[in-house]
C-alpha cells in the first residue's frame, strides 16, 4: 500500500511527532517480521486496542502485511465487552496502546484460551507480554504476504445500534474497492498534496478506511488526534493546513457553536464531509453562512466498507446524502422486495465489490443481511428524488408502529430539534395498551432555557400528524451516543 509514495513525504502526524512514508514502511516491516517470529500465521486474528494515533496505524499495516486479520477494538470499551469480542474471534494476539493499558489489566483471560500474546507499548504485567519496542527492533526479513481479494482482512464489530454487535467480515478486496470508488468521485479525490484530519476513532470503519486507508492510498498526510476538543481540533486544522475534514455531526455542531471564531477559520479546507448520522440542517446552514464551507453528506455502513453515497460533486441539496459512488449499485425496495417509486420510502439495498462477506460465524445473521444474489439489506430507509439524490429517512429496525401507522424516530427528533429550547433528543417506541406502541421522547434542554412537556407536544402537533407526536416527554441530562454520534436508542428507557 505504501510503495508508490515518496520516501520523505510525511505520512502521519501523531502525538507531536511526524512519520514519513519510508519510516512507516520500515516500522511496519519490522513489526511484521516480529509477528511472524511469534508464530502467528496468515488468517490468525489480532486485536488492535489503540487510540487514534501512530500505534494503531503501525499495528494495522503490520498485521495486514503479515497476512493476519486485524480486529480493531474500541479502547474506551469496558473489559467485559472486550472479553466477548476477543473471544468471539478467537484472537491469538492483541496490540495495546497507552489508551488501552488500564483496560487490558482488567480483562479476564480465563475465557480466552486462544489469546497468547499481549503486545504492549509500555510495561504492564500480563500473561504473554511482548514489548512493541522488541518487535520494532526485529530484522525486517519477512516479505509481504500475498493476499487475494477474497481473503479476510478485517473483522469489524458493528456499532450495535440495531442489536448486539456482530463482527463484519471485510476482505482485502472490499476495503481496496471502496477506496478506489471514493477516489473515482473526482470532487472527493485525494492527492499527495492533501492533509486529512484524523479525529474519528480508527476502531470505527469511517476512521479506518475513509480516513486512514484512503489517505495512505493517496499518499497524503494524516494529522491524528486522539480526543476531540473543538478548540484544539480547530487549532490543528489551521496549524497543519488541513484540506480534507471528515467528521460526525457532533463535531460539526460543536464547531458551529464556537464563539469568537474568525470567518476564515476553515480557509484551508477544500472537502468537508459529514457521515455516520444525519447532519442537522441548521448546522450545515451555519457553516456555510459563517465560514463559507459547504459540508457534504454521505451514507455508509460497516458492511459496505463503508461508503455508499456522497453528495460531493452533485447539486447542493441540504439534507441529501447524495448519489451512489461509481461502482456501487443501490436499490430502494418495499417490504415485498420490489423497487419503490420516486418519492416513496424504501429500504436501501447495496451491491458492489465493497459489500462484505457476511458476519463471522453467524450464518443466520448473514442470510438476513445478504440476498442470494448479493444485495446487502441495510435496514435504512431513504427516498430518491427526480435527480437521483437520496434522502435518508430512518432505520427499519427503529420503526414505531402506532395504530398501524409507521413512525420514524428520526423524523420526530428532527422536529424536536427545531425547538429553540431543545439541545438534544432521542425518540423510541413504547408499549401502549390501545395503539400497540406510542412515541416517547427524551429531551436535553438547552442551557439558560426552559420548556414544559405540554409545550413540546403541542410544538410537534403543529408540524406532525398526531400519531407521530410524543405522548410522553422525559427531560434528561444527556442523550446516549455511539462513538460516531448516533443516538443509541436501545439505551433509552
Amino acid at each position: 500500500m505504501l510503495d508508490p509514495h515518496p520516501d520523505d513525504a510525511v505520512a502521519l502526524v501523531s502525538r507531536g511527532r511526524t512519520t514519513t512514508y519510508q519510516v512507516l514502511r520500515d516500522q511496519a516491516s519490522a513489526v511484521r517480521a516480529g509477528l511472524v517470529g511469534l508464530g502467528l500465521e496468515p488468517g490468525d486474528r489480532v486485536g488492535i486496542l489503540c487510540g487514534t494515533n501512530w500505534y494503531f496505524a503501525a499495528a494495522y499495516l503490520s498485521v495486514l502485511g503479515a497476512g493476519l486479520v486485524a480486529v480493531p477494538l474500541n479502547p474506551s470499551s469496558p473489559a467485559l465487552e472486550l472479553e466477548k469480542e476477543l473471544g468471539e474471534v478467537d484472537a491469538r494476539a492483541i496490540v495495546v496502546g497507552p489508551a488501552g493499558r488500564s483496560t487490558l489489566t482488567q480483562i479476564d483471560r480465563s475465557g480466552l484460551p486462544a489469546l497468547e500474546f499481549c503486545i504492549v507499548t509500555e510495561h504492564v504485567d500480563v500473561p504473554g507480554r511482548v514489548a512493541l519496542d522488541d518487535l520494532l527492533a526485529t530484522e525486517p526479513s519477512v516479505p509481504l504476504v500475498d493476499r487475494h481479494d477474497d481473503d479476510l482482512a478485517v473483522l469489524m464489530f458493528t456499532s450495535g445500534t440495531a442489536g448486539f454487535p456482530k463482527a463484519a467480515m471485510l476482505t482485502h478486496g472490499n476495503l481496496r474497492s471502496n477506496i478506489e470508488q471514493m477516489q473515482a468521485n473526482e470532487p472527493r479525490r485525494q492527492t499527495p498534496d492533501d492533509v486529512s484530519l484524523g479525529v474519528l476513532p480508527l476502531s470505527h470503519i469511517f476512521g479506518l478506511n475513509v480516513v486512514l486507508g484512503l489517505s495512505l492510498y493517496a499518499g497524503s498526510r494524516i494529522v491524528l488526534i486522539e480526543r476531540f476538543d473543538p478548540s484544539s481540533a480547530l487549532e490543528a486544522v489551521q496549524r497543519h493546513g488541513v484540506t480534507i475534514l471528515p467528521g460526525a455531526p457532533a463535531m460539526w455542531t460543536a464547531w458551529a457553536n464556537l464563539a469568537d471564531v474568525p470567518d476564515d477559520a476553515f480557509a484551508s479546507v477544500r472537502v468537508a464531509a459529514s457521515g455516520a448520522a444525519k447532519l442537522p440542517l441548521e448546522v450545515g446552514a451555519t457553516f456555510k453562512r459563517r465560514f463559507g464551507v459547504v459540508i457534504t453528506e454521505g451514507y455508509g455502513l460497516t458492511e459496505a466498507s463503508p461508503v455508499v453515497t456522497t453528495s460531493a460533486g452533485g447539486e447542493e441539496k441540504p439534507g441529501s446524502i447524495g448519489a451512489p459512488l461509481p461502482g456501487v449499485r443501490v436499490r430502494l425496495v418495499d417490504d415485498e422486495g420490489d423497487d419503490v417509486l420516486i418519492g416513496d420510502p424504501g429500504e436501501i439495498w447495496v451491491a458492489g465489490p465493497n459489500v462484505f462477506k457476511g458476519y463471522w460465524r453467524d450464518e443466520e445473521s448473514t442470510a438476513a443481511a445478504l440476498t442470494e444474489d448479493g444485495w446487502l439489506r441495510t435496514g435504512d430507509v431513504a427516498v430518491v428524488d427526480d435527480d437521483g439524490q437520496l434522502f435518508l429517512v430512518d432505520r427499519v429496525k427503529d420503526l414505531i408502529i402506532v395504530s398501524g401507522f409507521n413512525v420514524f424516530p428520526a423524523e420526530v427528533e428532527a422536529v424536536l430539534l427545531d425547538h429553540p429550547a431543545v439541545e438534544a433528543c432521542g425518540v423510541i417506541g413504547v408499549s401502549h395498551p390501545y395503539t400497540g406502541e406510542a412515541v416517547k421522547a427524551y429531551v436535553v434542554v438547552s442551557p439558560d432555557r426552559s420548556v414544559e412537556e405540554d409545550e413540546l407536544i403541542a410544538f410537534c402537533a403543529e408540524r406532525l400528524a398526531r400519531y407521530k407526536c410524543p405522548d410522553k416527554v422525559m427531560f434528561v441530562d444527556e442523550i446516549p451516543l455511539g462513538t460516531t454520534g448516533k443516538v443509541l436508542r436501545r439505551s433509552l428507557s
